[in-house]
């Protein structure tokens, strides 16, 4: 499962991740991976990667650094600034879009896939009042 975070500095993304490995069982630190390009975790034997490619200047910057071997099917990647890795990256199956609001930010969820779709599913069948 790929799922890009779009949105501008500042609005929440890394939060989001936060939140919801917390949700998810993750007791220990959760950090920005600005400077690593990946952080690990492992909840319930499944792993999950969240990346950020903001630091990335040209995209093949994601072949160099070997980046292609997380994405399995197995697996859920949680991607900030998609976009970075142009072509290179993997296609999402489903995309978050932040953006600023007042008061706060909005959130808008688009599935790009079956199993994005499923995702979202889920998502909004524990949620109150979810607009679609």
């Amino acid at each position: 499962m790929v799922v890009w975070l779009d949105g501008d500095l500042g609005t929440g993304k890394t939060t989001l991740v936060r939140s919801l490995l917390r949700a998810c069982g993750h007791a220990g630190p959760v950090k920005s991976p600005t400077y690593t390009l990946v952080e690990i975790y492992v909840i319930s034997r499944i792993y999950w990667y969240h990346f950020d490619f903001y630091r990335f200047n040209f995209p093949e910057e994601f072949l160099d650094a070997g980046l292609g071997e997380y994405f399995r099917d197995d697996a859920i990647c949680l991607v900030e600034w998609p976009e970075k890795a142009a072509e290179y990256g993997p296609a999402p199956d489903l995309v978050v879009r932040f953006q600023f609001a007042e008061p706060g930010r909005t959130l808008e969820f688009v599935a790009c896939s079956e199993k994005g779709q499923e995702c979202l599913n889920m998502l909004k069948s524990g949620l109150p009042d979810a607009a679609d």
